[in-house]
């Protein structure tokens, strides 16, 4: 009764037999191609809690996410994907800018079988009106290497970090784990990651910006739980850092690197 409920709920959020001949068949007909992967998608999500790289976005609130991305099958990709946010305007009261805006593009591919790579550039976009902060526009490069389920990724950044002044060439380590569980549509996330700064702006008030984060999650797709939730994920996660306590990331009395649990659903198109 419940799980139909939950379909009925999400259903109203995101809104033929074949007959068989008794005669003998002279032969079988050839199996029909498979579609090609779309080449353009999109997607929409909602999460109780926007976290980045340990850090909550929104200050411990609900947002509505979603974006687009061109995926030929060449390994070209591009896309673009918002946010809503709150940290930047909760900075200082002269600042206002509650929109994220990502553009990327990159291009990934196998090899060897079992292994994976992705390279890529990434721009963090915070339109707003700055009155006391740097803008907090950041440039990215990043690249990716895979084997099966694991991935290790480095993020280097052109410019300043998030608005942090003197911080350009901060990097950013990522090593994650996707583990797909057989066909029952549950996946298992296990991620660490390290943020180290870089440049005089690497030290405020004299406590290190550097901080190291984790994340442990499990999703499951329900598509089959009915037609009109085709392409729909949901998830619980846990993230937590060891920068709770830096009173640079204390921001309204609220610890932006604290633990906590988010749960999230998303559909892609």
């Amino acid at each position: 009764m419940q799980k139909k409920l939950l379909v009925a709920a999400l259903g109203a959020l995101f809104a033929m037999p074949v007959l068989a001949d008794d005669a003998p068949a002279a032969a079988a007909p050839a199996a029909a191609p498979a579609a090609p992967a779309p080449v353009f998608t999109s997607n929409v999500g909602l999460v109780t809690n926007y976290i980045y790289r340990g850090m909550t976005q929104t200050g411990g609130k609900p947002t509505i996410q979603g974006g687009f991305d061109y995926t030929p099958a060449s390994g070209f990709y591009a896309g673009v994907w918002g946010s809503g946010i709150s940290w930047i305007s909760n900075l200082s009261a002269a600042d206002s800018a509650g929109t994220e805006i990502d553009t990327y593009l990159g291009f990934r591919n196998t090899f060897a079988t079992d292994y994976s790579y992705d390279v890529g550039y990434l721009r963090y976009n915070y339109p707003g009106n700055y009155g006391s902060n740097t803008k907090a526009d950041t440039d990215e490069v990043y690249g990716l290497i895979g084997y099966k389920w694991i991935t290790a990724k480095y993020s280097y950044s052109l410019s300043n970090l998030f608005g942090a002044p003197n911080t350009s060439g901060t990097n950013y380590i990522d090593l994650s784990a996707n583990y797909a569980v057989g066909d029952s549509g549950y996946t298992l996330i296990g991620h660490y990651g390290k943020q180290t700064f870089s440049g005089s702006g690497a030290t405020v008030g004299g406590t290190s910006l550097n901080y190291t984060d984790y994340k442990l999650a499990v999703t499951k797709d329900i598509s089959s739980w009915a037609k009109d939730l085709s392409g729909t994920t949901i998830g619980l996660t846990y993230t937590n850092t060891n920068a709770a306590s830096n009173p640079n990331y204390i921001v309204l009395g609220k610890k932006l690197g604290d633990g906590v649990a988010v749960l999230s659903v998303n559909r892609t198109f």
